[in-house]
C-alpha cells in the first residue's frame, strides 16, 4: 500500500485485516512516497511478487525524478509483476483523470476515495481478489455516460476542454497542449460542432460537456 498519510493506510489496513475471511492471510508492506515503493517492487518482484498493489496518485516523487505518481508505480508494477492486482485510490474524481487511469493503467481496481466507505473497501478488495475490475461509483457513473455517449473525444480534445474548464486561456493551451495555437481554434471549433454549441461560447462548450459526462 503506497499513500502520502500514514493514517490514511493504518485505515485501510485495519479495515482489510478486520474484514478478511478465515482463509485468508494478509501480509502488508507499506510505503508513503515514490522512492521507498520502488525499492519495495523492485525487491519483491525478484523473489515473492505482490498479489495486490494498492496506489494513491498524488505523492512524493522520487529523488531521480523517474517517478512522480501513483500511476508511475502502478505502471511500474504492471511491469515487473504482470500478474499483480492493481488498485487505484485517488482524491481525484475529474473525468479527464479518470479516462487517463482507466486508459493508461486499466487497474483491477479504481476507488474514488470520496465515494469509500469501510464496507466499499472491504467488499472491493474481495471482489478485485476474486473477479476484478471493481470500480466505485464515481468511476462507474463516468463509463456509463462515456458508453452511452455517441460522441468521439479524443485524448488531446479532453485535454483541451480540461484546460478550458481550470481557466486556462485559449492563448495558453499550447503550454499544456504540444499543438500549434491554431490547431487547438480548430480542434475547439470541432467540440462546438460536435456539441451543438450555437453560440460559439467556450462557457457553452463546457457546459455541454460536463452534461455528458466530458468534465
Amino acid at each position: 500500500m503506497v499513500d502520502d498519510h500514514p493514517i490514511i493506510i493504518e485505515g485501510y489496513q485495519n479495515v482489510l485485516m478486520a474484514t478478511k475471511q478465515n482463509d485468508q492471510t494478509l501480509h502488508i508492506d507499506t510505503a508513503h512516497n515514490c522512492d521507498e515503493a520502488v525499492i519495495m517492487i523492485e525487491r519483491a518482484s525478484k523473489k515473492y511478487p505482490y498479489h495486490v498493489c494498492f496506489f494513491d496518485i498524488s505523492l512524493p516523487g522520487s529523488e531521480d525524478g523517474q517517478y512522480a505518481s501513483g500511476e508511475d508505480l502502478a505502471l511500474l508494477a504492471k511491469k515487473l509483476m504482470p500478474r499483480a492486482k492493481i488498485v487505484i485510490l485517488t482524491m481525484f474524481n475529474e473525468t479527464f483523470r479518470i479516462h487517463n487511469i482507466i486508459k493508461e493503467i486499466n487497474p483491477d481496481g479504481f476507488l474514488i476515495k470520496s465515494d469509500l466507505t469501510s464496507m466499499e473497501l472491504a467488499d472491493g478488495f474481495q471482489q478485485i481478489l476474486k473477479s476484478p475490475p471493481y470500480y466505485s461509483s464515481t468511476v462507474n457513473n463516468y463509463l456509463k455516460k462515456t458508453i452511452s455517449s455517441d460522441i468521439y473525444v479524443d485524448d488531446i480534445n479532453r485535454k483541451i476542454l480540461h484546460l478550458l474548464s481550470q481557466g486556462i486561456k485559449t492563448r495558453s493551451l499550447n503550454e499544456y497542449v504540444d499543438i500549434s495555437t491554431s490547431a487547438i481554434e480548430k480542434r475547439k471549433k470541432q467540440l462546438k460542432l460536435l456539441f451543438s454549441v450555437e453560440d460559439g461560447k467556450d462557457e457553452t462548450l463546457l457546459k455541454e460537456a460536463r452534461e455528458k459526462g466530458f468534465l
